[in-house]
């Protein structure tokens, strides 16, 4: 493939934009301030669905018979973003997941964490990312189609299923705020 065919797909309208929120979404996971429980979930209510939508326009790209990207997200940065939500989520981090294979053959539930999948997501992202803030062009077009299988394959659920816990707690609070308020008009009357 030539030169300037390369640079068309891995400098693509659709790949940028989709680097853009995956830098927001790493910086949102890997920064030193402390959000609030309903802040966090504020923000991966907004990040990840935007994210979804730019990782499914990412461009096909063909597998390249080169050395892949070598993963920049070690385990100690995998265990910091699992402990920091965790942290943040507490007793909210763990869910009932009807979408895992295994509950197809399960009679029990089978549960699973906020703050490992989005950590899975983390991990996959953060690694296309790096590629592009180190300027390796020649693994860009591989960074690009191994972040778009494992999108299609992996993480695509994960980001999926991981909305529908943080929707429910967000909809429990602004129905506390709903109710709150209405007792405060109550009063407003007498």
């Amino acid at each position: 493939m030539k030169k300037r065919d390369i640079d068309e797909i891995i400098y693509d309208k659709n790949v940028i934009e989709f680097l853009t929120v995956a830098v927001n979404f790493c910086s949102y996971l890997e920064a030193e301030e402390k959000l609030s429980r309903s802040e966090w979930i504020d923000k991966m209510l907004k990040i990840l669905p935007l994210m979804y939508m730019k990782a499914s326009m990412l461009p096909d790209t063909i597998e390249t018979f080169e050395e892949p990207p070598a993963p920049f997200v070690r385990e100690e940065d995998y265990a910091r973003v699992v402990y920091t939500i965790s942290e943040i989520m507490g007793e909210e981090d763990v869910y009932l997941d009807v979408f895992m294979d295994e509950m197809k053959y399960s009679e029990r539930p089978i549960s699973a964490t906020v703050s490992e999948n989005i950590a899975d997501i983390y991990q996959d992202v953060r690694n296309f990312v790096s590629v592009y803030q180190m300027e390796l062009t020649e693994q860009m077009q591989s960074a690009i189609n191994i972040c778009t299988v494992n999108f299609r394959t992996y993480w695509g659920q994960k980001l999926v299923n991981v909305l529908r816990p943080l929707h429910s707690i967000k909809s429990r609070e602004f129905e506390n705020e709903d109710y709150d308020d209405f007792l405060n008009m109550e009063d407003s009357w007498d």
